[in-house]
């Protein structure tokens, strides 16, 4: 059976020293690489792009996110009448949005100078596996 987005909850602890983020419930012993996206405006939309056999993390560390999902039919033409799923994350708690393998992304940045942390399971350059079709390419978007 084929696995599904997830999104890990996150939570946050504050008292009088300040504010602690954590996430208990993530379990990183497969992560390889770590980056970072920061879209230039919140006008931008990039995707869409993603991985037959790699997966991501992504988690929003400033700011808030959009990231609408579509899993892919036909690597080579995918269905145009795919339904994306969307999913929204902000920086007020550390919740984690599990992509595995078989899916693309498109990530729009909900707020000026957002910053998304993402966490890979493969080394860049380790296996070729990166997919991207134009923004317009799906009907339902």
């Amino acid at each position: 059976m084929k696995k599904k987005p997830i999104l890990i909850s996150g939570n946050v602890y504050n008292d009088d020293r300040g504010s602690l983020f954590y996430n208990n419930d993530f379990d990183a012993s497969i992560i390889k690489r770590i980056y970072f996206i920061e879209n230039a405006t919140t006008l931008i939309n990039r995707g869409w792009q993603g991985h037959k056999i790699e997966q991501r993390w992504f988690s929003s560390v400033t700011g808030s996110f959009k990231i609408s999902i579509l899993e892919i039919d036909n690597w080579e033409k995918p269905s145009k009448d795919l339904i994306p799923k969307e999913f929204i994350l902000n920086s007020s708690t550390l919740d984690i949005l599990h992509i595995p393998k078989g899916y693309i992304t498109s990530i729009k940045a909900l707020k000026e100078e957002s910053k998304l942390l993402v966490l890979a399971d493969y080394l860049l350059g380790e296996i070729k596996d990166e997919y991207k079709f134009p923004q317009n390419y799906f009907e339902h978007l």
